[in-house]
């Protein structure tokens, strides 16, 4: 309890001063959120990195709702699956494609992965000082950190030279994986009182190998458990540059400010529930489900939930049914129709086919009830699915965020380099001042 009354009171008494209207953002012609009136976003920049289409215009230019594509430089990322023979390393590919704005050769990737590989290492006595000497409570909090101590460890840290960004956001990236698994490692061995092991990373392992190594106490995965992290963090590596984090990484890298802080700033942004912690409520959402109804729940037993849900009588009363609807897409998310086949396959893999079936069964009961209820078109998004990927490959809850940073680093770092090259301008948006003139008061009079 707040013991500070005083405190209360000035905020109870600021409430006649500060409050501004809902009505008044149309009325001074104000986008709340940088949301246009038809849930479209409002356009702050220009970008050949990354689109999402989630629907079409109208002659009359009317937002027409369509199925989803998600391109990277303009290839849609589902050929990008479809093609050849699995060779491990997808999501290095995509990293490559993002930055560099073409597919490489096979001689390109390998040259690629090893300037990755090369990187693994965290600096000497990082792991040591850092993280098993300060360990932390939650995971993206701890990131942000080991990203902002990474600026002492660069001899030339404030250099923002746009090549000399890429060496360093190339850097960072090999890194993120073994400080997420190690800082999981260091909180689980400090508060939970575990048993510590750390794995080091293997310089001819891909990313997605090396987080199942590092995580699991025996160091093995199958083929198939990588295959679907390596699809996971490839679906999370860019969406567009309009995106929270994204964003963000554009407004605080414009000052002219460090890679580090940049990157830092990104990692606050995924934090929230709103964006990157949108799959751990997804996977607590569905276990409460399940506990409730059981796993051979009736359909009718799931659409009762999900009013349940949504007339905020159901465990936590929030009223929002996690892994359904996006700002964007309408009819469908193709990072959802992706996830959903290759859970299924590594599902059917571990004996888990009862609960994916669940999941089948619920996407479906779900999306018609949601649609039904707020009178537009709902569709499963990424963040249904993902968790229970995580959970498919063993991976705890409390890694299920920093993954989507080790994934989404990437795209940031894109963004990041083309605005410096194209742009290259402070973000300076305005704010309508709307509060009175008013003259001082002196302090006797007041």
């Amino acid at each position: 309890m707040d013991k500070n009354i005083y405190l209360a009171q000035f905020y109870g008494k600021s409430q006649n001063y500060t409050q501004i209207p809902r009505d008044w953002f149309p009325k001074f012609g104000v986008k709340r959120g940088l949301r246009n009136e038809d849930h479209t976003g409002v356009l702050v920049g220009l970008t050949r990195v990354a689109d999402v289409v989630g629907y079409k215009r109208d002659a009359e230019g009317n937002k027409i709702d369509c199925d989803g594509i998600l391109y990277y430089r303009g290839i849609d990322v589902r050929t990008l699956i479809e093609r050849e023979d699995y060779h491990g390393f997808l999501y290095e590919e995509a990293c490559f494609l993002l930055l560099f704005g073409y597919l490489p050769t096979r001689e390109e990737l390998d040259a690629f992965c090893k300037v990755l590989q090369s990187g693994y290492d965290l600096p000497d006595e990082f792991l040591e000082m850092n993280l098993l000497r300060l360990p932390g409570k939650n995971l993206m909090n701890k990131l942000q950190h080991a990203l902002i101590t990474l600026y002492n460890y660069d001899p030339d840290p404030d250099n923002i030279d746009v090549y000399q960004t890429l060496r360093k956001g190339l850097n960072i990236m090999s890194k993120l994986p073994s400080i997420a698994v190690y800082a999981y490692m260091s909180k689980v061995h400090y508060y939970n009182r575990q048993s510590l092991v750390i794995h080091y990373p293997r310089k001819d392992y891909s990313t997605a190998q090396n987080i199942l190594s590092m995580l699991r106490l025996d160091g093995r995965f199958t083929e198939e458990e990588a295959h679907l992290l390596d699809i996971l963090l490839f679906l999370h590596a860019d969406h567009g540059g309009g995106t929270n984090s994204t964003f963000a990484n554009l407004v605080v890298s414009s000052t002219n400010t460090d890679i580090y802080s940049a990157m830092a700033a990104s990692v606050a942004a995924l934090k929230g529930p709103r964006h990157g912690g949108a799959n751990v409520k997804v996977s607590i959402m569905m276990e409460r489900i399940i506990d409730a109804i059981g796993i051979k729940a009736t359909d009718a037993q799931m659409e009762d939930v999900v009013h349940k849900i949504l007339q905020k009588k159901f465990k936590n009363h929030s009223g929002l049914v996690y892994g359904f609807g996006h700002a964007v897409y309408t009819l469908s998310d193709p990072r959802a129709e992706i996830m959903r086949h290759f859970c299924g396959i590594v599902a059917k893999e571990k004996g888990m086919d009862e609960i994916y079936n669940f999941y089948r069964r619920f996407e479906k009961v779900a999306i018609k009830t949601l649609s039904e209820a707020k009178g537009t078109h709902m569709c499963s998004n990424v963040d249904y699915y993902s968790g229970f990927a995580y959970q498919l490959l063993g991976i705890p809850r409390d890694l299920y965020t920093p993954l989507f940073v080790i994934s989404r680093f990437v795209g940031w770092l894109a963004h990041n380099i083309e605005h410096k090259q194209y742009d290259d301008r402070i973000v300076r948006p305005a704010a309508k001042y709307v509060g009175e003139i008013r003259e001082y008061i002196p302090m006797e009079d007041r």
